[in-house]
């Protein structure tokens, strides 16, 4: 059942006010809670639980530019493929389930979790949530402009988390990770990719990032075009007997850029890389570390580093007490 702003019964019964945990009513504005008074309006066709974008105002710019192109359609499902190889999920895993996705984006990702059945509830950050409330209107998936530090649920709610590519865009990656779990039903599973912290690859454009990230979206995104060129010249290198293959890696090097063979999600991809004001790498070492400290068991890597799996432990239900001799067994 949806109410006439669009918002779905399963999603209203576990929404809480960010102050008192109280779940928030709906009203001709957008949902304001009753108990504390807090507000957060219904504009743009998505609810507000955050005032501004902070640190992701560049997502906000992508996404309004580049707000289909990574959607899958009867030509490509480059992003089902990459959502298979980033969590593990399979359609027959999430159909059916209220999933929650973090850091939705246009809602690449949301787009396919839909498809495959499931409920999704999406949270952006950034002003990219508006346009993915507009590509997934016709879809079971409620959108909300949303932090991950400061999420709007009641804990066990969610079936299902996947967070793919965002969580090492906020300041401190283990930190917002660790504000998912909870959200978990007992036995739900979450799965997150971050960026692999194994190669050096991307060490020159860690340097450029101090500078690419203070520059305007509009700027940056117009120097990323010179990566439509850089392609072929790198690819000419790579085929040029004897020094063409370390020339074509000196170039990777120095340049670090997209190689996607289509032009448009080149320069996306490149964007995505430079204009993130935060961009931390992982280990599978320490991730495995968070999922533990979360308390969470049936670990698994995934296809595509670094892509971690698991499970919230199901609830055990008390059962009859032992009969003495056996808890004196047990002791002993």
């Amino acid at each position: 059942m949806t109410s006439p702003s669009g918002l779905s019964e399963d999603v209203r019964e576990i929404l809480r006010c960010l102050g008192c945990r109280r779940r928030p009513q709906e009203d001709a504005t957008g949902l304001v809670c009753h108990n504390c008074n807090r507000r957060y309006p219904l504009t743009g066709g998505i609810y507000r639980f955050v005032d501004v974008q902070h640190y992701a105002g560049s997502f906000g710019f992508q996404w309004k530019l580049y707000a289909r192109t990574q959607l899958d359609d009867a030509n490509s499902q480059r992003s089902e493929g990459a959502f298979r190889r980033r969590t593990g999920f399979r359609p027959e895993d999430l159909a059916g389930k209220l999933v929650l996705d973090v850091g939705c984006g246009m809602g690449r990702f949301a787009e396919v979790a839909t498809r495959w059945g499931a409920h999704v509830a999406g949270i952006d950050l950034s002003l990219a949530a508006e346009v993915a409330a507009r590509n997934l209107s016709d879809r079971p998936a409620t959108i909300l402009q949303a932090d991950v530090f400061h999420l709007p649920f009641a804990p066990e709610s969610f079936d299902y988390i996947y967070s793919i590519g965002v969580l090492h865009h906020t300041p401190n990656c283990e930190q917002a990770f660790k504000a998912l779990p909870g959200l978990l039903k007992p036995g739900g599973r979450i799965a997150i990719w971050l960026y692999s912290g194994y190669n050096r690859w991307y060490h020159m454009s860690d340097v450029y990032r101090k500078l690419t990230r203070r520059m305007s979206p509009e700027a940056l995104h117009k120097l990323c075009h010179v990566v439509i060129p850089l392609y072929w010249i790198h690819q000419g290198l790579r085929r040029t007997p004897l020094v063409g293959k370390p020339a074509a890696g000196a170039l990777a090097w120095l340049i670090p850029m997209s190689f996607n063979k289509d032009a448009t999600w080149r320069v996306l991809d490149t964007f995505d890389w430079y204009s993130p004001w935060y961009q931390s790498k992982h280990t599978y070492e320490e991730v495995f570390r968070w999922f533990e400290d979360c308390g969470l068991e049936d670990l698994r890597v995934i296809e595509q580093p670094i892509a971690v799996q698991g499970r919230r432990p199901p609830k055990v239900r008390p059962g009859p007490a032992p009969e003495t001799a056996e808890v004196k067994q047990c002791v002993e």
